[in-house]
């Protein structure tokens, strides 16, 4: 597999990749749907909610933690999760100002 070359690219678009890599799945997307309507949840929550095996659940968690898109509080042995909004409206705003940056309709 080829070298990435990230150094040759800014840190806006390293970010944005690495965001779009985490959000690339469809079970984390739903995890993040699930999550922003609930004030607080528990990965048995989650499992319930999607459907996905437990063990699965907890890897799409570790990875939209890799990029604090959310947080987790230990209650007990059990990590309650919520967006992380800071992260939320950082990334928000990343996307925004790609997509402000459009000049030209193609065609």
């Amino acid at each position: 597999m080829g070298v990435t070359k990230t150094q040759i690219f800014d840190t806006d678009q390293n970010q944005l990749a690495a965001i779009f890599k985490v959000l690339a799945h469809p079970g984390r997307i739903a995890i993040l749907q699930y999550i922003s309507t609930q004030p607080s949840c528990i990965c048995n929550d989650i499992v319930e909610e999607i459907g996905l095996a437990q063990p699965t659940i907890s890897q799409h968690l570790k990875e939209l933690k890799s990029i604090d898109l959310i947080e987790g509080e230990i209650e007990g042995k059990k990590i309650c999760y919520c967006i992380n909004l800071k992260k939320w409206k950082e990334i928000q705003g990343l996307l925004n100002s790609f997509f402000d940056k459009t000049k030209y309709n193609c065609c």
